[in-house]
Parts: structure tokens; C-alpha cells; sequence
């Protein structure tokens, strides 16, 4: 795993400078729809899809059904699986809210729903799956989170392929930001087709580091931690010298969970791993240069040996292995954790809540420690953040980048003084004081929401590099103006640049799963058992249920179960990638 570090800064450079000389060929636009994998197209229209305008061609027939705005409008059906977190406001709901009020008013696009569940229980995926079976009417669009129902609902035949639909339709934003990493669409080609676009994300947005009590590390003279062994010292001191006077056994030294995972987003353990060469439950590029799933090489072992010790020691939870992501959360938010592995923005959620609890409590950033030998790592994340499928039905497909095109311009990074510079909604993301100032957060009269999850595709668009870019900006020192800027400064919690610096700090420390196409036979039929008996083999080991030597034999019932044959079919698709 040496090198399998995707360097994304350094390619990004280069992909954008790629992206803008292949948009400048232009995509071709075709009276029927564009179609990909062959059949015959028209010639390119010379407009942008911005610049598109309302009138037919000379004899009447529209050549481009693509508009800035419908009139009169069309309709766009989905389903929704709405965040049980989400607060509505003004008597709204999921299917009539300020942003479909939006959607119909500026774009003359009216977004129906089909059905709406609150997501608890992955209730959503439940619901599609019953869809999907019973032959219930599948919606024009649907962005979905969960790989495996995504690969279902593509393999259906229900859904069209949407690549040339993107070539033709995306705005020169959107497509320079999917270019920064190509790599996004591989898990939604099929037969060279693109069925599904990708989502795309903050990069780095689940990278992690350490979060750790500052106070905690004043009062006891304590160093930053460079190695495993630094943190066991701090780990200890925490525990049996904690200057809050919390006695050993209130004390979580470093808050993890497995129930699931190892390599998760928040309460992560992969990091441990990572110090010995390897990172668990992904794919990663071993010496000979092939892929080789990460939980079977020899570093797990050691890492396992580690994380037991720790438990014997009280360092970890006594109940690690039933807790997931959020419950690892809740004794930093106590005040009784004093670290606690996460993404960069956790200094706004959760760990600016600790300072209820313990008013005096500091949490700073710090790097990932490295093993033995000097390594460290830490799973890499990918650009994307789900898929969004349009149905064979959809009557205007070429709706949906109306939409997503407006996005990218107004919402994704736009410029200070633009349309939406200092917030999208009055009175929903931000307010006006009697000075005309923006106010943010609780400010606002009766309450902020969350428009992000109103969007008809998650969190609405997203560049992947803009974030970042905006919080290493204000860790150096600037003022903030631009509308990410601002809104990083407002709303991510007042550590949150300076983690992003030390996040940066270690660039070559994050390994993203090799593997990233659609899944194969032996996954599809095996993955779920494979992953089953290593989840409880490394919690045996860890609680001491089975001895180290069972990760051996682990191993071999890895292999001889289809982990071999898997392995094969993964590096087939990995040379063709090459």
C-alpha cells in the first residue's frame, strides 16, 4: 500500500485543465435526445445549455428541448427519504416547500412526489426495494445513497443510460467539476454506458484525524502525540491522572466503535490499521501493484494485537464493538472522552455541543500517529456522495440539469455580491437584522433549516476542492467573502480551518478504495458473508473471545470462501483501467 495514495490536488490541476479543452469541443444536442453508445446525432447546437433559449427553430420544431425555464412548466416526479433530523417551518413539508416553490417559480419545473418515508431503519432503501418488486411506478429522478440498491435499481433496466444527457445538457461548472476526478462514473458504466451521475462531494469531507481535550493536555504538560506509542502515554494519563478528577472508569480515553465497520466516518479505528501498512475493508495497491483487500494483509494482525491491548487497558470502550458512528459521539459531547478520531468539521458538530456539558472543555486538531516504522494512514475519501438515476419514463429528462445547472452556478461557489451570496432562503438558511445585516443559525427568527436536504438532489452541487480551498483560506488569515467562506466561518465551529490545515498537513496519508466499479459476481453473491465473518472475528480477537492466531485462519476462510475468485475479478477490472 505504499503508493496507492490517489494524489487529488496534484491531478486536479491537471483534470481541470482537461475537462476545459474537451467542454470546448462541446456536446452534441440531438432533436430526438441525445443518445450514448452509438446512433447517429445531429449537429451540435452552438448554445450553452444557460444560453438556451424559449423558441422553436424556424419550421416550428424545437431542435433543443432543453430550457432556462418551462413554459408552461413540466414536472419532475421523485421520492424523498427525509432526514429524521430536518425541521420543517410555516406548516411545510418534504413535497411543498420553499424549494419547490422555487424550482416551479424560477425554472417553471414542478417536482412531484411519489411517496416520502422518514428515513429511521434505512426505511428508504426498504421502501424502494417494495417499489422495485411490486412494480410500483418508479420516479423520473431519484438520487440514492446506498451502493447496493443503486447497482439494483441500474441492473432493472428501468433507468436510462444519462452520460450523453451530461455531455449535452451540464453547464461548463458542473462539468469541471466532475472532471476533477474521472473515476467518479466507474460504478455506473455498464457496457461502456453511463447509468447513473454521480453525486458529487467535499473532498476530504470523512478523511480524518485526531480530536483531543486541549485542556486536558495543558493541565497535564502533555506533548502532541507523533507515534502510537505518545498516544498510549496520553491515553493513560487521561485515564488514571484526568485533571477533571474523573475516576478510570468514567473515563473514555479514545472514543471508537465497530459494530459495523472499521473504516467508517466518525469513531474510526481504520487509522490504527493504517499505522501498520494497510487499511481495513477497501481495496489498496499491494507491493506487486496488484489490488488486495486491505483487512486480509499481515498489518491487520498487528493492528488487532494493538486495539486488544487497548482494550485490556481500559483505552477504548468496553462496549466498542455495539457502538456505531453516533454513539461514539456521546461521551465527547459528555465531557468524559478525551479523544476522539473524526472529519475536520466535527468542531462545529458534534464536539461544539461538549461545552454544555463541561463549559471549560477545549478540542484541538491533531495529526494522525504513526506505527512502529514510521507509517500512518487513514482511508481516503472519494468524490461522490450517491448516484442520481433517471427513469426510462421521464418525459423531460433534460430537466433535471435545468436544475442542477442553476445550482452550479448560483449555489456550488458563487462569486460575493451574487444571487445568492449571503444565503439562498430568507428566513430558512439566513435572515435580515433591522440594520440589514445577514444574521445565521439560531438568529434566525424561529429557527434555521437545513436546505440542503430540500434539494431534489442531495445537498444540491457541490465542487469537490471548493471547500477546502475556502477553509485553508481562513486558516491563513483572510477575511471572509465568499458565500463558502462565510458559511464554513458561521457554521462549521470556530476549529474548523485550522483541522483542514493539519488535515492537509498529511496529503499523503489518504488511501481511497481502489475498487471502484460496479460490483462483482463473487461480490455480489459473497461480500455480505465475507464481510460478516471478519467483522466478528476482529471483534473476537479484540475481546480476547479468540486468540491472535484465529486472524491466520481468518484468512485462509477468506481466500477459500470466494475472497480469491473476488480478488481476481477486482484486478480484471483494474488492468482494464489502467
Amino acid at each position: 500500500m505504499k503508493t496507492g495514495m490517489r494524489k487529488w490536488w496534484s491531478a486536479a490541476l491537471v483534470l481541470v485543465l482537461a475537462a476545459a479543452l474537451i467542454s470546448a469541443c462541446g456536446g452534441s444536442r440531438d432533436k430526438g435526445g441525445p443518445a450514448e453508445g452509438g446512433g447517429s446525432q445531429s449537429p451540435a447546437s452552438s448554445a450553452s445549455p444557460n444560453a438556451s433559449s424559449n423558441s422553436g427553430s424556424s419550421d416550428g420544431q424545437d431542435e433543443n428541448p432543453y430550457r432556462d425555464k418551462y413554459d408552461p412548466p413540466v414536472t419532475i416526479t421523485t421520492v424523498w427519504g427525509v432526514d429524521p433530523a430536518l425541521q420543517f417551518k410555516n406548516g411545510e413539508t418534504i413535497e411543498n416547500n420553499v424549494a419547490t416553490r422555487w424550482a416551479l417559480e424560477t425554472l417553471g419545473i414542478k417536482v412531484e412526489t411519489l411517496w416520502s418515508v422518514t428515513d429511521t431503519n434505512n426505511a428508504f432503501v426498504t421502501k424502494m426495494r417494495l417499489a422495485l418488486a411490486s412494480g410500483q411506478q418508479m420516479p423520473d429522478v431519484v438520487t440514492i445513497g446506498d451502493e447496493q440498491l443503486a447497482h439494483d435499481l441500474i441492473d432493472s433496466g428501468l433507468f436510462r443510460e444519462v452520460g450523453s444527457l451530461f455531455d449535452a445538457y451540464a453547464n461548463e461548472k458542473w462539468k469541471q467539476a466532475m472532471a476533477l476526478d474521472p473515476h467518479v462514473w466507474d460504478p455506473y458504466i455498464r457496457d461502456g454506458k453511463r447509468m447513473g451521475i454521480p453525486v458529487l462531494d467535499y473532498a476530504y469531507n470523512h478523511d480524518y484525524l485526531l480530536w483531543i481535550r486541549q485542556d486536558w493536555m495543558d493541565k497535564l504538560n502533555l506533548e502532541a502525540p507523533k507515534t502510537l506509542d505518545d498516544l498510549e502515554t496520553i491515553m493513560d494519563a487521561f485515564k488514571h491522572r484526568n485533571p477533571d478528577g474523573l475516576s478510570p472508569d468514567q473515563v473514555t480515553p479514545l472514543s471508537i466503535g465497530f459494530k459495523n465497520t472499521f473504516n467508517t466516518w466518525m469513531g474510526d479505528p481504520s487509522w490504527v490499521f493504517g499505522a501498520f501498512g494497510t487499511i481495513p475493508e477497501q481495496w489498496n495497491l499491494a507491493e506487486d501493484g496488484t489490488l488486495a483487500w486491505g483487512s486480509i494483509h499481515p498489518g491487520a494482525k498487528q493492528a488487532l494485537e494493538t486495539l486488544k491491548r487497548w482494550r485490556d487497558l481500559g483505552y477504548i470502550p468496553a462496549e466498542a464493538a455495539l457502538w456505531d458512528e453516533n454513539k461514539t459521539a456521546e461521551p465527547a459531547v459528555a465531557g468524559t472522552a478525551g479523544i476522539i478520531p473524526g472529519p475536520y468539521w466535527m468542531s462545529g458538530w458534534p464536539l461544539q455541543d461538549t461545552e454544555k456539558n463541561v463549559p471549560h472543555a477545549v478540542w484541538k486538531p491533531y495529526p494522525i500517529p504513526a506505527g512502529p516504522d514510521g507509517k500512518a494512514g487513514r482511508h481516503g475519501t472519494r468524490f461522490t456522495n450517491g448516484v442520481t438515476l433517471i427513469s426510462k419514463d421521464a418525459k423531460h429528462p433534460e430537466a433535471l440539469f435545468t436544475y442542477q445547472n442553476y445550482l452550479f452556478e448560483q449555489l456550488a461557489d458563487p462569486e460575493p455580491g451574487s444571487q445568492w451570496d449571503i444565503g439562498v432562503f430568507k428566513g430558512y438558511d439566513y435572515d435580515l437584522d433591522a440594520s440589514g445585516n445577514p444574521i445565521y443559525g439560531d438568529d434566525i427568527p424561529g429557527g434555521p433549516v437545513n436546505i440542503n436536504r430540500y434539494w431534489l438532489v442531495r445537498d444540491g452541487a457541490r465542487i469537490p476542492d471548493a471547500q477546502m480551498k475556502a477553509l485553508l483560506a481562513l486558516a491563513d488569515g483572510k477575511e471572509p467573502e465568499t458565500r463558502l467562506e462565510k458559511e464554513v466561518k458561521n457554521n462549521y465551529g470556530p476549529e474548523t480551518p485550522a483541522a483542514a490545515k493539519v488535515l492537509m498537513s498529511q496529503p499523503d496519508i489518504s488511501y481511497t478504495n481502489l475498487f471502484s466499479g460496479p460490483p462483482t459476481p463473487t461480490m455480489t453473491s459473497k461480500l455480505d458473508y465475507l464481510k460478516k465473518i471478519e467483522l466478528q472475528t476482529f471483534s473476537e480477537i479484540i475481546y480476547g473471545q479468540k486468540s491472535l492466531d484465529e486472524f491466520d485462519k481468518f484468512v485462509q476462510t477468506w481466500k477459500s470462501s470466494g475472497g480469491d475468485q473476488m480478488t481476481k475479478e477486482v484486478n480484471d477490472w483494474y488492468n482494464q483501467t489502467k
